[in-house]
């Protein structure tokens, strides 16, 4: 029961649950940032520039063969798939990582501005139930008996 009981505190730490709820989380941001580009900001771009995809660029460096068929139906040639460097592709993981890092970025930013508001507040307001220092405590008796022989 040693190894179980060992887990299960190291699962429930803060830090891993933590973890993981950032994996989660970012991999559903992922997915709301990639359908951004590629179904919102990246057609109207395609159109601006005259209705390039650029997920179908590529550089052919070798084009595909078909296969041949002979008589009787036996195969001549075998086939060979097409080879090619997918460049549009890059070009959209990079805009991809692009606005993903911009909305990080605003996204850290946001939070470390809200967490330092935070530490100011809490800095300016003082201790609401601290007790008043020795000296307060006597000078406030001096200044009531003062007031009392007055």
């Amino acid at each position: 029961m040693g190894v179980m009981k060992e887990f299960r505190d190291f699962a429930m730490r803060g830090n891993v649950v933590d973890l993981a709820v950032g994996v989660i989380i970012g991999a559903a941001f992922g997915r709301v940032v990639s359908t951004l580009v590629d179904k919102v900001l990246m057609p109207p771009l395609g159109y601006a520039m005259g209705g390039i995809d650029f997920a179908d660029k590529k550089v052919i460096l070798a084009k595909a063969i078909p296969e041949a068929i002979g008589e009787g139906g036996a195969i001549v040639t075998a086939a060979r798939p097409e080879v090619a460097i997918y460049w549009g592709e890059l070009v959209n993981v990079l805009i991809n990582f692009i606005f993903v890092a911009i909305a990080l970025f605003i996204l850290i930013k946001a939070m470390n501005k809200a967490r330092k508001a935070m530490e100011h507040r809490q800095e300016a307001a003082p201790p609401a139930d601290a007790p008043a220092p020795a000296d307060i405590v006597l000078l406030t008796e001096i200044r009531d008996l003062l007031r009392k022989q007055a």
